[in-house]
């Protein structure tokens, strides 16, 4: 949890570094954090922040639903609710609402409802927002920010040296199931959250990205590559990135993935609880 003078001070530092480095990014917002007691304004400037320092913002959903877990209804309805203050910042800087991105990658347990959901998407003005390249910021963010609140910076440290760590292995590994699947490396697409961790080492996480030979463009640029209207056929419990999808869909199932690290993860477990972001 982090209070509204928190948040803004993350986002600052979040987006400084990306903006000086010219390095376009979306915020996919969950509505449902604005409305703390005495806070909402404050909140909301945090996402002013984002479209003042030339970044957009897309739909993440109301209360982050999982559209495996609380079914087609439910879910649009939460799509609905979660567009509200975004379309109206988005509005203020001549910006359109134009992306959304599934909570928890969760795309649908059965063809049917998938294809539903991407209707009901295009039908309110929405591009969804794939993604090639995950490396679980968010897993190693609960660990970081309870170290980082306890002032261990030990532990601080040990975790973004794996988190570096393990990401390039995550590149290593995308770029070649890119080729062995399609034959080349598309244009990817990145997941990250907002949070301490990215917020004090987002250049880091850059210089490891660049040093494998990406330079950044826009979302809207990402989705012109050919692969992302590539047959989708993915249902599944668990959400998972469109690499995975691609290679499901043709019955390559993915082989040789990284292995998280499992210390974080037992780290992150004895976490008292909060919710995922």
């Amino acid at each position: 949890w982090m209070s509204a003078a928190e948040i803004n001070q993350m986002t600052a530092k979040l987006l400084t570094p990306l903006r000086e480095q010219k390095t376009p990014a979306v915020g996919f917002v969950n509505e449902k954090k604005l409305y703390k007691t005495g806070e909402v304004d404050e909140r909301i400037k945090a996402l002013n922040v984002w479209l003042d320092s030339g970044f957009e913002l897309g739909n993440h959903t109301f209360s982050h639903a999982s559209l495996n877990r609380v079914g087609l209804k439910a879910w649009e309805e939460d799509v609905i609710q979660g567009e509200t203050v975004t379309r109206m910042l988005l509005t203020q800087h001549n910006l359109k609402l134009r992306y959304f991105r599934h909570p928890y990658l969760d795309t649908g347990r059965d063809l049917q409802t998938r294809r539903e959901a991407e209707a009901f998407l295009v039908d309110r003005g929405y591009r969804i927002a794939p993604v090639t390249l995950d490396a679980w910021d968010w897993m190693y963010a609960g660990v970081y920010d309870d170290a980082r609140r306890r002032g261990d910076t030990t532990l601080q440290q040990q975790l973004v040296s794996s988190y570096l760590s393990y990401t390039n292995e995550v590149l290593a590994y995308s770029e070649k199931q890119s080729k062995d699947l399609i034959g080349y490396e598309p244009r990817q697409i990145l997941r990250l959250h907002a949070n301490w961790l990215e917020a004090d080492h987002i250049s880091e996480l850059l210089d490891v990205i660049r040093k494998r030979g990406y330079r950044f463009i826009t979302l809207e640029e990402a989705l012109s590559d050919q692969a992302y209207g590539l047959p989708d056929d993915y249902i599944g419990e668990e959400g998972t990135g469109w690499l995975d999808h691609w290679a499901i869909t043709r019955g390559q199932p993915p082989q040789n993935a990284p292995v998280f690290p499992q210390w974080v993860i037992d780290r992150s477990k004895a976490l008292p609880p909060h919710p995922q972001p």
